[in-house]
């Protein structure tokens, strides 16, 4: 808890802005938004289409594999379609890559070099979930003392937390909001997957819905980065409306499962 939680979704915003903008302090980065000086503010918002095109290839890709590889409950039409075809995913992303770098390369080259660096980083924690996964079911047979998987287990909670804090730069680029609203989001995320996961696992679409929001997310940071104005309400405003829309369809469903089997 306090690793994945605290540690990767607290202190990884906080080292991506510093990183992408090198020429303030660590001190600034973090206090960014609370802070008077022009030039601090001036340095973040000049790296910030640099973070939200490397974000938004992340957040796409992460649609992609999950709309083309991943096993799933059909909640709209044509999923079923792209789940039997999923050979193509590494073409389309492929594709897709080659398109927002050419693009990007019009704009600045930086611009171009961050969207890679965001399918990188897809790709490096895609194998670390896949590596994860496996390993995941092997741990409880295995020889391992207790505190090593205990230790284990953090490594792979670690890795999942990586997609929430890399899409939260598509609601805001303040570094203390992030860390408030990731550690608070995940604390409240666990208690309610813990204490309600049978409930949970009745809603059948609401990992359509999540997922549907994080394309939304990945293309709202992208067109942020080339330079369109996005208003800062929209992108709440998307994903209440598209998960709080599969919750609905979720609920229709199990009515209807119920008066058939009535």
């Amino acid at each position: 808890m306090l690793f994945a939680v605290f540690i990767i979704r607290g202190l990884l915003p906080w080292l991506i802005i510093w990183l992408s903008t090198p020429n303030i302090s660590a001190f600034d980065a973090l206090t960014a938004s609370f802070a008077s000086n022009q030039s601090v503010l001036w340095a973040i918002e000049r790296a910030a289409p640099l973070l939200l095109i490397a974000g938004g290839v992340f957040l796409i890709f992460l649609f992609l594999h999950w709309l083309f590889l991943e096993p799933k409950n059909y909640g709209l039409r044509g999923e079923k379609f792209f789940h039997q075809n999923g050979v193509w995913f590494y073409a389309i992303a492929s594709i897709f890559l080659c398109l927002i770098v050419w693009q990007a390369l019009k704009i600045n080259p930086y611009l171009a070099f961050a969207a890679v660096i965001g399918s990188t980083a897809f790709f490096i924690t895609h194998g670390f979930k896949e590596n994860a996964a496996q390993k995941e079911k092997e741990l409880i047979q295995s020889g391992l003392s207790d505190l090593s998987k205990i230790f284990y287990l953090e490594i792979i909670d670690a890795t999942f937390s990586i997609d929430g804090v890399l899409g939260a730069f598509a609601f805001t680029l303040s570094v203390p909001l992030i860390l408030i609203g990731n550690s608070l989001g995940a604390l409240v995320v666990r208690h309610f997957t813990i204490t309600n996961i049978d409930n949970i696992k009745k809603y059948l679409f609401l990992k359509n819905g999540a997922m549907y929001s994080l394309l939304l997310l990945g293309i709202i940071m992208m067109l942020d980065s080339f330079g369109f104005h996005i208003p800062s309400f929209v992108s709440p405003l998307v994903t209440f409306g598209v998960v709080g829309w599969f919750f609905i369809k979720s609920i229709r469903h199990n009515k209807n499962e119920f008066r058939e089997s009535a």
